[in-house]
């Protein structure tokens, strides 16, 4: 049996630039942190030599070419596995129909990696799950996706993530003082907007967008390096300002990244004092992530108490084997 664990994450800017289309021409950049939210992925021999995998339905099947779930099999055929195994997957905050934005597909993938290769008895690197899993959710199962979630949720930690045009991706991590990343912790809020989105609905819209907002994206990619400079400096009301410039931009890339309700939920956070946020993921519903002043955040919280306010922790680690017997 092994069990392998990977967090969920948070992005706070730079959303969209980690599309190939839009790197290749001028470099992106996002910036994230994953979370103490986690997907489980559970793996075990079989002694019949079938495959069974269990998600929101089961399926039982004599090898991996008769599987329906794309990642699924993408990540079979990626580590050379045929037949005899068990899957079975369980996530802190599960996305029921078409996700939440917090990178659970990825996070998902990522961590069914991680465990196949421990299965095999192989161990590899960060770069290799993040840049494997990509190659399967992008080219195998044709998710209109990036690259972010991958890189973020494979490596784990606070991170400013470049995309060059060469196709070389750069993750660098952001080391905070304890006390700094006590307090950067403390100045946010996530709150559950109640509404699942289709997430590749509104990402296939962004992709198309891709030239025609092709200006807007370099804002949001050169965006990033000022707002990781007002973390460094424990800067949060510029933090808030950065946050709300990059939503404002963000809504204007494809029809469905917001909408009436998400506009008002976001007016009544920064109506009750908050500095900004935004939409986690593609937009159109999911976690709100709010930046607000800590003498705010209980006027903020009951002028959104409609909506379940989620605790969380920054986590450091990345995709990691939890239990191997």
């Amino acid at each position: 049996m092994i069990i392998s664990q990977t967090p969920l994450r948070i992005s706070f800017m730079g959303g969209g630039t980690d599309f190939e289309d839009f790197y290749r021409r001028y470099p992106g950049r996002v910036l994230s942190t994953t979370i103490n939210k986690y997907f489980y992925v559970g793996l075990n021999s079989r002694f019949d030599g079938r495959i069974k995998v269990s998600y929101s339905k089961v399926e039982t099947v004599d090898n991996r070419g008769q599987i329906q779930h794309p990642l699924i099999k993408g990540a079979l055929e990626e580590v050379g596995i045929v037949k005899g195994i068990d899957i079975v997957s369980l996530c802190d905050i599960p996305a029921y129909k078409t996700g939440l934005g917090l990178g659970s597909s990825s996070s998902f993938t990522v961590g069914l990696l991680n465990g196949l290769y421990a299965f095999i008895g192989k161990h590899v690197s960060p770069a290799v799950l993040a840049e494997q899993a990509c190659q399967i959710e992008i080219n195998k199962a044709n998710s209109p996706i990036g690259k972010q979630d991958q890189y973020a949720v494979a490596f784990g930690g606070l991170n400013m993530i470049t995309f060059n045009c060469d196709g070389k991706i750069e993750v660098e991590p952001i080391y905070l003082a304890p006390e700094m990343r006590e307090n950067f912790q403390k100045h946010l809020l996530l709150f559950f907007t109640g509404k699942e989105r289709s997430a590749n609905l509104i990402l296939s819209k962004q992709k198309r967008n891709i030239r025609g907002k092709f200006e807007s994206l370099k804002k949001m990619s050169d965006i990033v390096p000022v707002f990781k400079t007002a973390l460094e400096r424990g800067n949060f009301y510029r933090m808030g300002e950065l946050l709300n410039q990059d939503w404002s931009i963000k809504r204007e890339l494809a029809p469905g990244v917001s909408n009436s309700k998400i506009n008002e939920i976001y007016k009544l956070a920064l109506d009750a004092g908050a500095w900004g946020g935004k939409i986690l993921g593609a937009g159109g519903g999911g976690f709100l992530l709010i930046m607000a002043p800590l003498n705010k955040q209980i006027k903020i919280k009951k002028a959104l108490n409609k909506y379940q306010l989620i605790s969380f922790r920054f986590s450091e680690a990345g995709s990691k084997i939890v239990f191997k017997s």
